[in-house]
Parts: structure tokens; sequence; C-alpha cells
């Protein structure tokens, strides 16, 4: 099943990037951009450019176009990246160590301090700076507030009056430290429960350029925490609105560069294809009768779309274009597919391992749990190039053999014999090679369980779990749940122009 779902009919010269790691917001935003330069570039006259359906006539664009569809794809990419992404939030800009950035941001930084402290040191002081830094305390802390925090917004505004605090400075009567007593106070009230440590530490700095520094810090958290609060707040509100943004925004880009729906259309070309020719059959049902009729008119949108999903999950991300429609999510169907990809040998490990190991050992719950831990953990990193699934294997095997013959051991059973232990490690290092019979037979299981999971529409009880799979099963549920959230909310947002690519693609065939 494995060279079933990868198939390829197209090349592609242009490698697109897919990274290891959840990649979060700027990533989904790259891709973005990345996918709308393919689209613009797509008339190129390479030999080795992907041969894209000639839906549409090529036309030039202006450099004003091209940057306001960028910016129509990065709001896009931020509103999908805060409703799909739960856990989204803002974090500081942290510059990498020894960066030429960081350089100079340290250089500049400390040449401001140092000419507030010069200031501060002169006789009589001069409060130029410090006073300007107090104006800018003052907003960001005015930032802060509800339209209902109306006394202390007459807090800061009254003790904070830069009119007031120039006059006292004129006068030699302005009291420093009292300000920054005030706006330390002011900040324990404003900022989150997170932050009370930080603010509490304040009140012990004396001098006033190193609380200042200090001060400015802990205001820049304080706006992140904000804006992760503005967030959370508007993203029921966004949910609601979310689909009919991202199609409008997408039906811009889609005006702008009408080539924008290529790669989709050869997406659902291929899936149809497949479905049609019942190539995948026995290893990927299609779902009802439409998958062993052969008869193309029982094929339904609905069942070509969920194959085509699928098919993302054996994606060949370094050769071949992501279709347009999914790129926003192209990072977690990357790494949906590195989950299964590790729970295929995960579970053929135990399913082999169970099957040599005596006939009650698999039902000992603690048994199971515990050498599914191991093995998962010898796993871990089975996706970093340092990785060498044979070798690894080859250990998994020696500790396996060793828990089950504890585990037989301890339940008075048959020893594990040397002869038994050297079939046990053969067949787990056998499955290191993806056309291993048992790898191939849990993958095609593993995708069979996220098709019905799929057409299911999530009801209730949960499809069962394909048979030698009941060790993985809480695994293998949290993705199918992952994956079925991205293939709905895709299906809300752009349904109608994978209705309108099958009703010709269904007509045509």
């Amino acid at each position: 099943m494995s060279k079933n779902l990868d198939k390829s009919s197209v090349n592609e010269a242009g490698k697109s990037k897919s990274n290891d790691s959840e990649q979060g917001l700027e990533d989904a935003v790259e891709g973005a951009d990345e996918a709308l330069q393919k689209a613009i570039k797509s008339d190129s006259s390479s030999p080795q450019r992907v041969q894209r359906p000639h839906s549409s006539p090529p036309r030039f664009v202006t450099v004003e176009e091209l940057l306001e569809t960028a910016r129509g794809v990065t709001n896009m990419a931020l509103a999908h990246e805060i409703v799909v992404n739960g856990d989204f939030q803002i974090k500081p800009v942290e510059l990498p160590e020894n960066s030429l950035k960081k350089r100079v941001k340290e250089i500049v930084h400390k040449a401001f301090w140092d000419c507030l402290s010069a200031q501060l040191s002169e006789d009589p002081p001069a409060y130029d700076h410090a006073i300007k830094l107090v104006g800018e305390i003052k907003e960001t802390l005015l930032s802060f507030l509800l339209p209902g925090h109306t006394r202390l917004r007459n807090q800061i505004t009254e003790v904070l009056d830069l009119d007031l605090i120039k006059q006292e400075a004129e006068n030699g009567a302005l009291d420093i430290s009292k300000l920054a007593e005030f706006i330390i106070g002011m900040m324990g009230t404003l900022c989150a429960p997170a932050r009370d440590e930080e603010v509490k530490k304040l009140k012990d700095i004396k001098e006033i350029v190193p609380l200042f520094r200090e001060i400015f810090s802990v205001l820049d958290l304080m706006k992140v925490d904000m804006a992760n609060f503005a967030i959370s707040s508007i993203r029921p509100h966004l949910m609601q609105q979310s689909v009919e943004y991202e199609r409008k925004k997408f039906q811009e880009i889609l005006e702008r560069q009408p080539n924008s729906l290529d790669f989709v259309t050869q997406w659902l070309e291929e899936a149809s294809e497949d479905l049609m020719t019942q190539k995948y059959k026995h290893a990927l049902p299609a779902g009802g009768a439409a998958a062993g009729s052969g008869d193309m008119p029982g094929l339904s949108p609905v069942a070509v779309q969920n194959y085509a999903y699928l098919k993302l999950l054996k994606w060949d991300h370094l050769q071949r274009p992501f279709p347009e429609t999914v790129l926003m999510d192209q990072s977690r169907f990357h790494e949906l597919q590195l989950q299964l990809e590790q729970l295929t040998i995960l579970g053929a490990v135990l399913l082999v391992t169970f099957s040599m190991a005596a006939p009650g050992i698999s039902s000992q719950a603690d048994f199971a749990e515990k050498l599914k831990m191991i093995v998962k953990i010898l796993l871990t990193d089975m996706h970093l190039p340092s990785f060498h699934l044979k070798d690894v294997l080859t250990t998994i095997g020696e500790k396996v053999c060793l828990e089950v013959s504890s585990c037989l051991s301890l339940c008075g059973s048959s020893p594990f014999t040397t002869d038994k232990e050297t079939v046990l490690k053969g067949q787990i290092q056998a499955v290191a090679s993806p056309d291993d019979p048992i790898r191939r037979i849990m993958e095609s299981r593993i995708l069979t369980f996220l098709e019905t999971y799929l057409a299911s529409g999530h009801q209730k009880p949960l499809p069962t779990v394909p048979g030698g799979l009941s060790p993985v099963q809480r695994e293998l549920e949290e993705v199918a749940i992952k994956f079925a959230r991205l293939v709905n909310y895709n299906k809300m947002v752009f349904c109608p122009y994978y209705d309108a690519i099958l009703s010709k693609i269904l007509v045509r065939s």
C-alpha cells in the first residue's frame, strides 16, 4: 500500500520545504507564500517543472498585485493558525546568540541606558530622557486597560501627568523613585498572575537606570500576555467567521492568479483515477459500493475527497508540490505522516512479538503497556537524520526478548527458547523494510481505520480498530481525531472548489 499511495505522475524541479518539527505560524505563512510564488512562476520553460493542467492562460502581474496578494496570504494564514491551533500563542522574540542582530541591539540599548545614566548623574540631574521613558510607560499601561477601567485610567493619567512632571523637574522637585514605585504598583495590578514574580523583583532594584531597564523588560512580557489574552478572547468569534474569511481571501488570490487550483486539480484527478481503476481496492477501501463496484458513476465526490486526503498522509514533501488549498496545513499533515510511520513500526513490532510469545502474554495489560513504552522511547528520534532504523530495531529486538523472557518466567510459563528469540529478532529487524509484509499489513489497517473514521463523521461509538492494532489503539485514535479535524475544517472552507473540480472530473471520466 505504501507504493500505491506514493504514486506520482509528475516531476518537480523546485523542492518545497518541510520541517520535522511543528512549525508554527511563520512556517505556515512561508509555505503559503512559497506556493503563491510557484503559481506565479508556473509558465516557466524549465523542462523539469511540474506539468500543470492548462486550466487558464498565464498572465503577468504587477509588483503591487504581488504585495497585496502576499498580505492576503499572510492574513489568511494568521487567522487559520489561530482557529486550527488551539495552543497558538505569541511568544517573545529571542534573537540567536552571537547573531549580528542581537549584537547590534545590545550595543544600541547599552548606548541608550548609558546616556540616561549620564544625564541623571549631572548636577543638577537632567530628566529629558527619563521623562520620555515615563511617557512611553504611561501609554503602555493605558493600552492594557479595558473600557470599564475608568478609575485606573484616571489614576495613571493623574500621577503620570507629563506636564506636571516636567514642571517638577525644572523646579528640582521631581521624585523619580516615587514615580517608579507607582508604576511598579500599577504593573502588579494589571499583570497576569504568571508575571507576579517578575513585578515583585522590581521592588528590590534601587538604582534608577537598572530599574527602568527591567521595567521595560517586564512590560514587553506583559504586552505578549495581553496579545495572547486578546487571541483567546476572539477565537470563538473568529471560529464562526474564519470559514467565510479564508474562502474570501483564497478567492481573491484565485482572481489574481487563476491557476492557483492546478495542484488541487491534479491531486483530485489522481484520487479519482485510483478509485476508478480499483488499483487500490484491497489496500484502501474508498467507502460504500463505490469502492468495490468499479462503476465510475458510483464514485461520490465525498469518497474521492476522503481518499485524496488520505493520499496526503503518504505525500512526498520533498519532490511534489502540496495542493494549494491545504498548503497552510502542510506542516500538520507532514507531522501526522511522521506519527503514522512511527505508529506503523511500533504496531508491527508489537504484533510479531505477541504472535511469537505465549498466547496469554498479550492479554497482560501491564506487560503490554510496558513493552509499548519501551519500543516508543527507542523510536522517539525515528525521523532525525542521525537515526538508523535497522540499528535501533536490533536494539529493540534484544530488549523485547529480555522483557518477554522475564514475563514468561514470572508467569511460570515455558521459557522463551533460543530458536524463538532468533526468529523474533529477525522478524523485528525485517520491519525496517517498507516492503515487509507485516509492516505493510499494519500500514494498510491504519489507513483503513482512518478512512472509516473520516467517513463516520465523528459518530459514536468510534469505528472498531482493525485486528492487531489494539495495543496502539489510544495513539491511533488520537491521530484520527487530529486528522479528521484538519480534513473537516478544510472541507468547510474549500468544498465549493472541490465540488466544482470533481463535477468536471467525474463527468469527463
